[in-house]
């Protein structure tokens, strides 16, 4: 065998390996708004960046978060999103906006149930990511909304990571200066967590 030919041959079983990878590697799409895109600091500060890093090859991150999104408009995107990367997994952080708005409880619910719906009808696995909001918008309120994230999960059974901000909200070392926001030494932590949950959904 000449040459030419083994060195054909070597990048031949170098693509189709490279192809197989990819076509196994689960694609995770991330739904949320500014604490998932990274507002206030480099995209790759950001915790979806510092997870995808970490997983490699293993997993492909689609990051379609956008600062300032509501439920609502999360809603209005995910439809032409699942049909473009049809993802393995969503990963839903959304209502935040909806909370500190005011928004009715019952419609926050209804409209992060039609996300999951979304979801579990393109085939895709789903964790949501709870929220809390401040106790100065009431105690029924606040604990209404905190309560509507575990309620969804296991009605729906999907994955719940309980509070995303959990040991980082409250910590004003670990947020930017609007104290809404984590800062970029506290997206390590969030990438962590939400590693954690997402693993069991990662298995074969």
């Amino acid at each position: 065998m000449s040459i030419l030919i083994r060195r054909f041959l070597v990048v031949v079983l170098f693509l189709a390996a490279t192809a197989s990878e990819a076509a196994t590697a689960h694609r995770v799409l991330v739904l949320g708004d500014s604490l998932s895109a990274a507002y206030g600091m480099d995209s790759q500060q950001g915790w979806v960046a510092l997870l995808d890093q970490q997983f490699g090859d293993e997993v492909q991150l689609i990051n379609a978060s956008v600062s300032g999104e509501t439920a609502t408009g999360g809603k209005q995107r995910l439809p032409a999103l699942l049909d473009s990367h049809r993802p393995d997994i969503v990963i839903l952080e959304l209502g935040g906006n909806d909370g500190l708005r005011g928004y009715p409880l019952d419609s926050i619910r209804k409209t992060l149930a039609e996300l999951i719906k979304l979801s579990q009808q393109s085939e895709a696995r789903v964790l949501l990511l709870g929220m809390k909001i401040p106790p100065n918008y009431g105690q029924r309120y606040s604990s209404g909304f905190a309560a509507l994230y575990a309620s969804l999960a296991d009605e729906m059974n999907v994955a719940l990571l309980p509070f995303f901000l959990e040991g980082i909200a409250g910590h004003p070392e670990l947020m930017q200066d609007d104290q809404i926001h984590p800062n970029a030494g506290a997206q390590p932590a969030m990438a962590a967590a939400v590693k954690q949950a997402l693993q069991p959904l990662l298995a074969p």
